[in-house]
């Protein structure tokens, strides 16, 4: 994939970098049980997997963890017993009822005034490789002002008629191909110039973005490009999937086998 040069001016003198982990989610599509965050991989929980990915990365300092909002001491107590570098700061904060709406939260939670770039990652992506993480930052670090790892999209893709009026098992009429080279999957961390990203959180929560739909942006990069700032893509990496579904949870474990015994983990 041809990486897009960043736009902008690359930065004098670099701040700090924050992460923020948006885990307040109950993820209802990999069974019942505990919050997907929560769940273990590797007997460890995805969780505290996430939050290590972040933190192998020197150029790491704080990370805002936003938990389900009935288990902040839980999920804080969880933490607290998987140590991480002394650089690495760590904050347990509650989340809203939106994914954007704990972003927003625990962006506001950072608090650093040297930080000025934030990594969102998804907590459900607990084995993205440090290099991808250093890629995301030394891309806003060189004036991109919004950067996501993505990667090709390797399946055919149909676009389909809206869903009004039709049950989750009824056919769905195909309405359009698009080409298959134009499109990428996007992954986590993304990263943005921190006023950036805190102008298009509080534009959605202000009801300034899309009228129809003011805060329901999958991704904050869709939140940015709403205002019209650009955003650049950097390879992404294929261990870096979400974890959504039982499937996902088996290869997840499958690739953590394999790092055991090929890295030492």
């Amino acid at each position: 994939m041809t990486h897009t040069p960043p736009t902008g001016a690359a930065r004098s003198a670099p701040g700090r970098t924050a992460v923020v982990i948006p885990a307040a989610g109950r993820g209802v599509r990999l069974g019942p049980g505990a919050p997907k965050a929560l769940r273990p991989l590797g007997g460890v929980p995805m969780l505290v997997h996430a939050v290590r990915a972040m933190a192998r990365s020197t150029s790491v300092g704080p990370i805002v963890v936003v938990a389900p909002a009935d288990d902040v001491p839980g999920v804080r107590s969880l933490l607290d017993g998987h140590p991480l570098p002394d650089r690495v700061t760590l904050r347990v904060v509650p989340g809203g009822d939106t994914r954007q709406e704990s972003v927003r939260l625990g962006l506001a939670a950072v608090g650093d005034p040297d930080v000025d770039v934030v990594l969102v990652h998804d907590a459900a992506r607990p084995l993205v490789p440090v290099a991808t993480v250093d890629a995301v930052v030394a891309a806003v670090r060189a004036g991109a002002p919004a950067v996501v790892p993505a990667l090709p999209v390797t399946d055919t893709v149909k676009q389909v008629a809206p869903a009004a009026g039709r049950g989750p098992e009824d056919p769905e009429p195909v309405v359009a191909t698009p080409a298959r080279a134009s499109l990428r999957a996007v992954q986590t961390p993304q990263g943005f110039d921190r006023a950036v990203l805190t102008a298009a959180h509080d534009a959605a929560t202000d009801g300034a973005g899309d009228p129809g739909d003011p805060a329901g942006a999958t991704d904050c990069a869709g939140l940015v490009e709403r205002r019209g700032v650009p955003v650049v893509l950097v390879r992404g990496h294929e261990e870096a999937f979400k974890v959504t579904r039982p499937l996902d949870l088996l290869l997840a474990e499958a690739v953590l086998a394999r790092r055991s015994v090929a890295d030492g983990w």
